[in-house]
């Protein structure tokens, strides 16, 4: 699992490090984000949905967002 420490970025940049790290990823590998900036909880699912990748599961405890993103296999 790979793990995505972006607490402090506000937006956009929190979208576009998890893109791009996502961009690096075999299928099948985890990607562990963490985030502070409110609209990352927005973002990142539209993110994934476009990029038809899995949110396996998101979590906000007080100001700190996390997802937990499974990169998808697009030849299946």
């Amino acid at each position: 699992m790979t793990e995505l420490d972006l607490s402090g970025l506000k937006c956009p940049l929190p979208v576009l490090r998890t893109r791009k790290a996502l961009l690096s990823m075999a299928p099948g590998e985890t990607l562990y984000v963490i985030c502070t900036d409110p609209l990352a909880g927005i973002d990142v699912p539209n993110l994934i949905r476009e990029t038809g990748d899995v949110l396996e599961k998101q979590n906000q405890e007080a100001s700190r967002i996390s997802f937990l993103i499974r990169k998808a296999d697009k030849s299946a």
